[in-house]
């Protein structure tokens, strides 16, 4: 067998050289015929442009034109010279670096692009590998589509464009028609639209944000939300530069510490303009900057634009009161349809076009501290592993940090002893006052209850995308310690709204090409994050009057006497935010106040700041809603434990412990010792499941029993305290405050009393 492959493989090789290289040439022949038959412009078809068909975006009901991308085209010609050096070198050091040495395609950049695009799953979309002059060519020549004929027919047209033009007019080409942003194509329209001079003027710096920009103009903006991306790329240009020698390390360095002023931006025919600068850059996303330009789309939107406009008078209007009174310049405000996830007003700020706050920068989109606003997520995620609504914490004193002693009630790192906005503790409370008051310390220890990573779960599960940091936040996350968006956090509430069922929020109801087909809807998407009885404790709560009166008041402007409203304020200590968040059934509104440069505003409740602005749009979008009830939350289960259900000292635990050691009566002073934590009652893993054998095994009991001891103290005096060394030696109670306050526990005795004679089965 040896001696037959010895004798035969040189052969064997031949022939598989042979069939190799027939097939080859055939290979080659096929595609040198496929290729022929490919339908190629001509390039004398270069100077014959294609005229663009604008995409044009509506209101809900298509009628209202809220924005024509391209109805105000602001473009310049000017030549080769009268073009920045520094333009052109940033240009080519971050689009093309080797576009004065190819020929029209740079074979290495395009296998680069196809190894990263195949390792992503996708040939022909991610990375591009296009030159400066295939970039010339697809915007000029072809059609937008995602297809390998166009790549070919790109790489082709390059390939004859470098034969029939010089690199400079090839670049003259490109940095005079490429987009920029909105309706600014070419440098010489960029510099003075940005900069406020012409493209030969422009500075080292100026030209790195210029060249930065064709990649994804909408995205990278320097008027949108994004500039700090804008930044990073630009950067990326000087570093660019310097690597490719169009500059040295000095004029680097110089360029990096210049700090560059843009021009107030200058848009002209267009309504909810923050909402419209949001779906566009939703639309270049799905389809590219090019296709926007030239397809034609009728984009249909979800904004509802009677209630927009109106809300940009409420909200102009109030910020104008709050800017003397509280020193607040800006405010937000977004309203959804819960069902349908639809945004059916975003108002990004109180102008769009003012210089002075930024105006162009949407506050919706913005990450701010939501302060006590985050406090129903909290609360609903204790309830959903088996908390009530009817649930006693105590409302007291509290040291939560286990490195500082139980009475060391400093602000020093690492102690942590929250207080309440009025410095005032109410003692044993339900779940539904503490949160319906807004109460600090019950808040902490709802969060600890149900567990930080929980309470950030649902968060996230209910669209708040900014809370995942979990050992940054701890327990301050209840007390607004994180950030979240506007646009989100109505969405959170909106899930509420919605019976704890989240809808996908969508701004786009349907894309349509210019012959008026529908090529593309947005369904409605919906999934169930949090179960239905919770979400209807919660809207019971915030739509308690009477639960929140003490905070409030019984005639406030969160009051709706003839329908189920329910709302929850929220502002951070500094006072830097203020928020209302609010809905029905059939509606969710949120609302922020507060100044873009993180500024303080002056004195006054979060109420007072935001709720008058809130109200007053509430008041205009119900008008024409139909008047919807909340579903009745289940009934508390009157098997659970007593304080579970409200009672504040547990009967059953203090009878059982009798029994255990043969007392057979109660006294005062055994009641009074039987305030306890709830932490004394429950294991916060499994609050339904059987009483801790060791309660004292939690890190948090004895800092709780302290601070309820603290109280007992306070009400009752020496008698309120226990023999144990947690507790500093007390002062002798006052007697008659003593005997004064005994009498109140009397009918609690007696009832206990006939409890023990009379025991449950």
């Amino acid at each position: 067998m040896r001696n037959f492959i010895t004798k035969h493989i040189p052969s064997l090789l031949l022939d598989a050289l042979i069939v190799v290289g027939v097939a080859g040439l055939i290979g080659i022949g096929a595609v040198t015929i496929w290729v022929a038959s490919l339908d190629i412009p001509d390039l004398s078809s270069f100077e014959e442009r294609r005229i663009a068909q604008s995409t044009k975006i509506y209101d809900r009901t298509g009628e209202v034109l809220l924005y024509d991308l391209h109805q105000d085209i602001r473009r310049t010609i000017v030549p080769f010279a009268e073009i920045s050096h520094h333009i052109k070198n940033a240009t080519v050091a971050i689009e093309d670096d080797q576009f004065y040495e190819h020929m029209g395609i740079d074979v290495r950049a395009i296998i680069r692009a196809a190894v990263t695009n195949l390792t992503q799953g996708d040939l022909l979309g991610g990375q591009g590998g296009s030159t400066i002059t295939q970039q010339v060519v697809k915007n000029t020549l072809l059609e937008n589509e995602k297809r390998l004929t166009r790549k070919i027919k790109e790489a082709i047209l390059a390939i004859k464009l470098e034969r029939s033009m010089s690199k400079e007019d090839i670049l003259e080409t490109y940095l005079n028609e490429s987009p920029y942003g909105g309706t600014i194509y070419g440098v010489e329209e960029a510099s003075q639209a940005f900069f406020g001079k012409s493209a030969r003027d422009v500075t080292l710096r100026e030209a790195t944000y210029l060249a930065a920009l064709p990649q994804a103009p909408t995205r990278l903006s320097p008027y949108g939300n994004n500039f700090a991306a804008l930044e990073e790329r630009s950067r990326l240009v000087l570093e660019r530069m310097l690597l490719n020698g169009f500059i040295n390390q000095e004029e680097h360095d110089e360029a990096l510490a210049t700090e560059v002023e843009f021009e107030k931006q200058y848009i002209t025919g267009i309504r909810a303009p923050h909402f419209v600068m949001y779906v566009r850059e939703q639309l270049v996303e799905r389809y590219g900057e090019q296709a926007l330009a030239d397809q034609g789309f009728r984009v249909i939107t979800t904004l509802d634009w009677e209630l927009q406009e109106k809300a940009e008078e409420v909200v102009a209007e109030k910020v104008a009161i709050n800017r003397e009174k509280y020193n607040a310049q800006n405010a937000g405000l977004v309203a959804l349809d819960p069902q349908a996830g639809d945004i059916l007003v975003m108002v990004g700020s109180r102008d769009y076009f003012d210089e002075e706050i930024d105006g162009n920068f949407n506050v919706t989109l913005a990450p701010r501290q939501p302060g006590s606003s985050i406090k129903p997520i909290v609360y609903a995620s204790a309830l959903q592993e088996g908390y009530t609504p009817e649930t006693i914490v105590y409302d007291v004193r509290t040291q939560f940090s286990t490195a500082c002693k139980p009475w060391e009630f400093t602000s020093e790192t690492p102690c942590y002893s929250p207080n309440n906005y009025n410095n005032q503790f109410k003692g044993p409370i339900t779940f539904r006052n503490a949160l319906a008051q807004s109460l600090n310390i019950p808040a902490v220890k709802a969060l600890y209850l149900t567990g930080l990573n929980d309470a950030i779960a649902l968060a996230s599960n209910m669209g708040i995308s900014t809370l995942n940091d979990p050992d940054r936040l701890g327990l301050t996350l209840v007390l607004g310690g994180g950030e979240v968006k506007l646009l989100e956090h109505t969405g959170a509430y909106a899930t509420f709204a919605n019976e704890g069922v989240r809808t996908e929020q969508r701004s786009i109801l349907r894309i349509e090409d210019n012959a008026g087909n529908i090529i593309e809807e947005t369904p409605v998407q919906s999934e169930r994050v949090l179960e239905r009885d919770v979400a209807l404790m919660i809207s019971d709560i915030l739509a308690d009057n009477e639960a929140r009166a003490p905070l409030w008041g019984y005639n406030s402007l969160v009051h709706f006497p003839n329908r189920d409203v329910a709302a929850k304020s929220g502002s951070t200590n500094n006072l830097r935010d203020a928020w209302i968040m609010g809905y029905t059934p059939n509606l969710a509104v949120g609302a922020w106040v507060g100044n873009n440069d993180n500024t303080m505003m002056g004195g006054g409740l979060s109420g007072l700041i935001t709720t008058p602005m809130w109200r007053a749009f509430m008041d205009i979008a119900l008008e024409d809603l139909p008047e919807q009830s909340f579903p009745e939350p289940p009934a508390i289960d009157n098997n659970l434990k007593p304080i579970l259900r409200g009672e504040t000292i547990d009967t059953e635990n203090l009878i059982s412990s009798l029994s255990e050691t043969g007392t057979s009566s109660l006294d005062i002073n055994t009641i009074i010792r039987n305030y306890h934590s709830i932490l004394h009652y429950v294991d916060k893993n499994n609050p339904r499941g059987a009483y801790p054998s060791n309660p004292d095994a939690d890190g948090q009991y004895r800092l709780w029993e302290y601070g309820v001891r603290a109280w007992r103290s306070d009400r009752y005096g020496a008698i309120g305290f226990e023999d144990d060394t947690l507790d500093p030696s007390p002062e002798e109670a006052d007697q008659g405050v003593l005997e004064s306050r005994l009498e109140g526990l009397q009918a609690e005795l007696d009832n206990l009393r006939n409890m023990n004679n009379n025991p449950r089965e």
